[in-house]
């Protein structure tokens, strides 16, 4: 032990000038420059977003109903037309962002609605074949999240080869 202080003692008392010694050979430390201004006024303005690039949202959790419709015809035609309703409510940039949970504890899906007020959600939302034929149930939240996710829409168009 004696031995390993001393060794750190004599490391120190010759490090410790030549690092003096460099420090003022060297030119002071600048600053990191800020980054470059990334801000996009435009794009903010169009996807609503606020000074900190947030707005406000309805977000629908989905769940199974009380009306379970059985496989066949009609329920195909009610999740064709729940697909319909999703593109629709997209293409009028009401729907930022839109998908299915596993099924888990009745946890179907989610929208997340560009629309601040829950009541105009809940109108968005009733003529979705899946929630006025009792498959499933919505649940509504206010969400404050990134507008960056009316940007989802579009980008997704260039991911996707197939469309629902």
């Amino acid at each position: 032990m004696r031995m390993l202080i001393a060794s750190l003692t004599l490391c120190l008392t010759l490090c410790l000038p030549c690092g003096a010694a460099l420090a003022q050979a060297l030119p002071p430390a600048t600053p990191p420059s800020p980054p470059a201004a990334i801000y996009d006024a435009e794009m903010a303005q169009a996807v609503g977003a606020d000074d900190y690039g947030m707005r406000r949202y309805v977000l629908v959790l989905l769940k199974t109903g009380p009306t379970s419709m059985p496989a066949g015809e009609a329920r195909s035609a009610m999740f064709k037309g729940h697909f319909a309703h999703i593109n629709r409510l997209a293409a009028e940039g009401k729907l930022a962002l839109a998908g299915p949970f596993d099924g888990v504890d009745g946890w179907r899906g989610l929208f997340i609605i560009a629309v601040s007020d829950i009541e105009e959600a809940k109108r968005l939302t009733a003529t979705d074949p899946v929630i006025s034929s009792g498959e499933m149930v919505a649940e509504f939240h206010n969400y404050y999240g990134s507008a960056a996710l009316m940007l989802v829409n579009d980008a997704h168009k260039k991911l996707a080869r197939k469309g629902f």
